[in-house]
């Protein structure tokens, strides 16, 4: 699975790990995250994240 990166701040979310402060378990593909997810970093929507 790939990685992604927020734009903003440069958090990156891996599928591997997932995002425990959000409740994200580990396996869960960016593309199948909720759409009003965002990071938990700075709070950047979905869109503002790039494939790394």
């Amino acid at each position: 699975m790939e990685r992604w990166v927020c734009q903003p701040c440069g958090w990156v979310y891996d599928p591997a790990e997932g995002d425990p402060d959000s409740d994200i378990e580990p396996g869960v593909a960016f593309e199948d995250l909720p759409e009003d997810y965002v990071c938990p970093i700075c709070g950047a929507t979905k869109d503002l994240f790039e494939k790394e």
